[in-house]
Formats: structure tokens, C-alpha cells, sequence
């Protein structure tokens, strides 16, 4: 079966975020992500990590967390020089921690410029960056108005234009249930592309156990489809975290 990860930016908010990594490491995951983690500091995350013998997954770039702010700037054409900036920040961090991957936030825009904007500076962090696994994810435009990276055929268009061996696609089941209406078609389409993977719910982004989505089903094309990186838990628990995790508990014994 597959490998669960605790994305501990929706789960185990009922404790500060420090305090989650003991929290998921007791429920019995061995890796997490964070997507904004730059509030702590990372010697501070990484002690935490170590101490529990967790992986760190992935991250998001650009820090530092987008509440009240961009969500994310890399196809926005007159802001090429922050992100080249914050992308060097978030590397360094990345890096600290042992990161997995680095999921590249597109940010609101549209057109032609933006996808080219979106291109040249995807392009340049992967030269940048030629180690570390880098992703862009479609996310739906119910949840994000006004992003740009809201198709995946629009993903696999930019990520042919790049060419890059360390970019690939983040495959989240719930947005592409939103967006293409089939989660389960649109990972035989794009499954060559994925290179991480999150879950939730649909439509109401909470435990992955009832819904439009057949888990059970989702899960078994997975393995078929010979993909061995971590499946991330990126839901709204509908209650206490811990209440809610018959499906891992389930799955994870199989």
C-alpha cells in the first residue's frame, strides 16, 4: 500500500505547530509537510524532526506564509525579481530541513505573459535548484479565484515547455476531482507526470473516506501504477484529528 504522510498545515490544529510532529509521529506517520513553515526556525523544525525520527516531504515556496498576502508569485510577469529572491530563501530552508520537494506556487494571473513569466522562472529555479524535486500543482478556482494554475492540461503543457528532470507534477486527488470532475480518470492521464501526491475528501475537503472519490480504488491504480513516493493527507478534519483516522489506521495495515 501506499506511504501516508501528515501534512501538519490542516491536521493536528489542535495544537501549536510544533507540538503536530509528536502528534503524528503518535498516530504512527513517519514523514509530514509543512507548506508554510517559515514562522519557526528551522534549526528548531529540524530538531523536532530528528528527535522523532520524521521525514520532511515537502514545503511550499515563496515563504514567508501568504495569510492576508500573494499566494504565490511565479506567473505574476512584474514580480520575477521577488520570487527569484524568495526562491533562494526557501531553498536554503528546504535544504535545512532535508526536504523532499518544493512545491512552486504559481499566484494569481492570466494570459500569455503569465504563462511565459510562469515558464522562464520555473525554468530558472530548476537550473538554480538541480538537486532538489521541485512540483506545481493545478489547484481549482472554487478554492483559489484568480490562479493561474488552475488546469492540468495547462500543467503538463508548462512542464513539457521546461523540460526539466527535478520539475514535476503534484497530483492532489481532491483538486482534480473539482476540476476535471474524475479524480481517478485524471491520475491515468497525468500519472507519468506526478512526482507527489495529497488527498482529501470531495467536495468538502475533509477525511479521504466518503465522497466523490473512491479511495479504495484511487489507491490500488497507485501501486499498479508502480508510483513509491508519499501520498500527503491534506484534509479538514471534521473533529479532533486523532477522531478521524480510521481510513489511515485501515489502509496502513493492508
Amino acid at each position: 500500500m501506499p506511504r501516508f504522510a501528515a501534512n501538519l498545515s490542516f491536521l493536528f490544529k489542535e495544537y501549536p505547530l510544533l507540538e503536530r510532529f509528536a502528534e503524528a509521529k503518535s498516530c504512527g506517520f513517519t514523514a509530514v509537510e509543512v507548506l508554510f513553515p517559515y514562522d519557526e526556525p528551522a534549526s528548531e523544525v529540524a530538531q523536532r524532526m530528528a528527535d522523532l525520527g520524521l521525514d520532511m516531504v515537502l514545503i511550499n515556496v515563496p515563504p514567508p506564509n501568504y495569510t492576508g498576502g500573494q499566494r504565490g508569485f511565479a506567473a505574476v510577469p512584474e514580480l520575477e525579481e521577488r520570487f527569484r529572491r524568495d526562491f533562494k530563501r526557501a531553498l536554503r530552508y528546504a535544504q535545512f530541513l532535508g526536504a523532499q520537494h518544493m512545491h512552486i506556487m504559481a499566484g494569481k494571473a492570466k494570459g500569455e505573459a503569465a504563462q511565459e513569466t510562469y515558464t522562464r522562472n520555473l525554468a530558472w529555479a530548476a537550473k538554480e535548484a538541480p538537486e532538489m524535486s521541485l512540483t506545481i500543482e493545478p489547484i481549482n478556482g472554487q478554492d483559489m479565484p484568480g490562479y493561474f494554475l488552475d488546469d492540468f492540461d495547462l500543467a503538463v503543457e508548462v512542464l513539457d515547455a521546461v523540460d526539466a528532470p527535478n520539475l514535476g507534477l503534484q497530483f492532489d486527488a481532491y483538486h482534480a476531482q473539482i476540476i476535471t470532475g474524475d479524480a481517478l480518470a485524471a491520475w491515468t492521464r497525468y500519472a507519468p507526470y506526478v512526482r507527489h501526491i495529497q488527498i482529501a475528501g470531495a467536495p468538502e475537503r475533509h477525511e479521504p473516506v466518503q465522497g466523490l472519490i473512491d479511495y479504495p480504488e484511487f489507491f490500488r491504480r497507485v501501486d499498479e501504477s508502480g508510483y513509491t513516493g508519499w501520498i500527503s493527507a491534506e484534509y479538514m478534519p471534521k473533529a479532533r484529528t486523532k477522531d478521524g483516522l480510521d481510513w489511515f489506521n485501515d489502509f496502513r495495515g493492508r
